[in-house]
């Protein structure tokens, strides 16, 4: 982790995320955002993020890694409320997680105006993500922020970092083999002509 990241105590920043969290529901566009990103789910599939869950359905788990997105987002946004600082906002999370964050900063125009009217930003940094560069670790500062916040993880979707690497690399395998590299980077597939 930066040398340089001070957070505010995992209670504190807990606190504060519950009444972000509990504004962003009260305001009448959210339902409709959360709503439409696991309507429109096919719009944010992925190759290493909802993969690494056993089993994966996003029909199924959208709804639980939704949920779980914004309440870790309400963690962001309350650290970087109480400090100032983006980059220590830039909190580790695991990988289904984060990735459903992108779908819904993706929302960008109603989330737009759910940040106007509630007077919380949403603080995600793919940027700072890659200062940071630490991975979500079952425990740390993320962990119990979220767990005093809003209760206990759900494990399916809260994947530590060995074992999510662990999981990446069964997948690079069965990707490789159909000619799909680089963690879904790179493809070797040629498309014959129509």
């Amino acid at each position: 982790m930066h040398a340089a990241l001070v957070r505010p105590a995992p209670e504190t920043a807990a606190a504060h995320a519950r009444t972000i969290h509990a504004a962003w529901l009260a305001d009448p566009e959210m339902r409709t955002v959360l709503d439409g990103c696991a309507k429109y789910s096919s719009d944010w599939d992925d190759f290493y993020g909802g993969p690494l869950v056993s089993e994966y359905s996003v029909a199924r788990d959208a709804k639980h890694l939704l949920d779980g997105a914004l309440k870790v987002m309400a963690l962001k946004s309350a650290v970087y409320e109480l400090t100032g600082d983006e980059l220590a906002a830039e909190l580790p999370v695991p990988v289904p997680l984060d990735v459903t964050t992108h779908a819904l900063c993706a929302q960008f125009t109603a989330l737009s105006r759910v940040q106007a009217r509630t007077g919380h930003l949403f603080v995600h940094s793919t940027v700072n993500e890659h200062t940071v560069e630490t991975p979500w670790r079952a425990g740390d500062y993320t962990h119990q922020a979220y767990r005093q916040a809003f209760g206990p993880v759900d494990e399916r979707y809260w994947i530590d970092a060995p074992e999510a690497e662990r999981r990446r690399n069964i997948l690079d395998a069965k990707y490789a083999s159909i000619g799909i590299t680089d963690r879904g980077m790179t493809s070797a597939v040629a498309y014959p002509p129509a």
